[in-house]
């Protein structure tokens, strides 16, 4: 079977039946979105939204493209002139994979929100991936995705990680005995 890359078929979508994420840790600062809409109003729209298409809803769930998609929501005059329609090319994929394309678009581009990324980390791990899936799709390093979990604070991200013995409870008993003259 051919590949077709889902940017040969851009749909026109009303912005009405297209909804962010819950995962997206990219954020930008206000300076950027500035240069975002000055660039949305200078040259249009040159990228589509990528979007998952939600069937049973009838929606378009944004995988890559929030901020392009804000620009529209706040911007009427972009709105009017778009008539409200953002391009979208579609990819079906299940939810792990679209975090993941999600990760991959942004990381490509810029820098992300810690705890956010913490979130997807966290996520990812609740869904059954292991850290070198992670690694593989998301493009970190294992002490990344560690640092990561460490900053979620929960135990059950480490459930599969062998500790070393390097120390040991003192006993009780032990506690105000002196060891070999010390």
């Amino acid at each position: 079977m051919e590949h077709k890359s889902p940017v040969y078929s851009v749909r026109a979508v009303p912005i009405e039946k297209i909804k962010p994420n819950t995962y997206n840790p990219n954020a930008v600062a206000p300076p950027e979105m500035q240069l975002l809409y000055d660039s949305i109003r200078a040259d249009g729209y040159t990228m589509p939204i990528v979007c998952y298409h939600n069937q049973d809803e009838d929606c378009y769930i944004i995988v890559d493209g929030f901020h392009r998609y804000r620009v529209m929501l706040e911007h009427r005059d972009i709105y009017e002139r778009e008539q409200g329609l953002l391009p979208v090319s579609v990819i079906d994929k299940p939810l792990d994979q679209r975090m993941a394309s999600t990760i991959r678009h942004n990381r490509a581009r810029g820098s992300h929100n810690v705890d956010l990324m913490s979130n997807i980390v966290k996520e990812l791990h609740e869904l059954g991936r292991s850290d070198d899936w992670i690694s593989k799709h998301l493009g970190m390093d294992r002490d990344e995705i560690l640092r990561l979990k460490q900053i979620t604070g929960l135990a059950a991200l480490f459930k599969d990680i062998g500790f070393g013995k390097a120390w040991r409870p003192v006993d009780e008993d032990e506690e105000g005995e002196e060891v070999d003259g010390q």
